[in-house]
């Protein structure tokens, strides 16, 4: 079974991101005045963010003292994650040059929003001040907070939504190689299934037949 591009894993797993004009990188926007602006995140503090993310979105989605921008912000973060892949695709947080770079910015800055934002509600303020704090001590510790890229000084937008650059993907070995290799998975699996359902029609057809 050949598997020829990443376009095959979008358009058996991902139609979602498969409607997207050309699989390129874009923005699709709603308008300046429709969305709520986001602060742009370094690339250093990305690696740390990324590490902590699913701490922040958990106490996020429990959180009760929010408002319509909280919440507005938090569903952007969560758009994000899956439009990049959920994070799965090697070297998108780390290396500039990934396709996925730009779109891990995004859900990266909208889950830091949301992490500081929490700082400001009763219930969920000491549980978000130890995450802080976690987070400022590991980019010390660290020493990422000099650390930038091409995308560090960029804001975001929740009535943008940016995509992967799919147009760059075979230009860079990693994410190439990991969708290639998902596509084999997937073909596999489909192969799979079909040939399960040709044998169970073949053993009903043998039943008939009997009786």
């Amino acid at each position: 079974m050949r598997v020829r591009t990443p376009v095959f894993i979008l358009s058996v797993i991902l139609p979602l991101l498969a409607a997207d004009n050309g699989f390129a990188h874009q923005r699709t926007s709603g308008g300046p005045q429709s969305g709520i602006p986001i602060p742009e995140i370094s690339h250093g503090e990305m690696i740390v963010m990324a590490e902590n993310r699913d701490r922040i979105i958990d106490l996020a989605g429990r959180a009760i003292d929010t408002d319509e921008p909280f919440r507005r912000v938090l569903n952007y973060a969560r758009i994000q994650y899956a439009y990049c892949l959920w994070g799965r695709m090697p070297g998108g947080v780390t290396d500039e040059a990934s396709p996925f770079n730009e779109c891990s910015h995004a859900y990266l800055a909208a889950t830091k929003a949301v992490l500081l934002a929490m700082r400001d509600m009763p219930r969920e303020a000491a549980a978000a001040g130890e995450i802080v704090s976690t987070v400022d001590s590991a980019m010390v510790l660290r020493g990422l907070a000099l650390i930038t890229c091409q995308f560090s000084g960029e804001a975001f937008n929740t009535a943008d939504t940016i995509r992967p650059d799919w147009k760059a993907v075979p230009g860079h070995p990693a994410s190439m190689a990991t969708l290639t290799g998902l596509a084999a998975v997937v073909g596999a699996g489909l192969f799979g299934l079909r040939a399960i359902g040709r044998k169970g029609q073949t053993s009903l057809g043998s039943t008939s037949n009997k009786s």
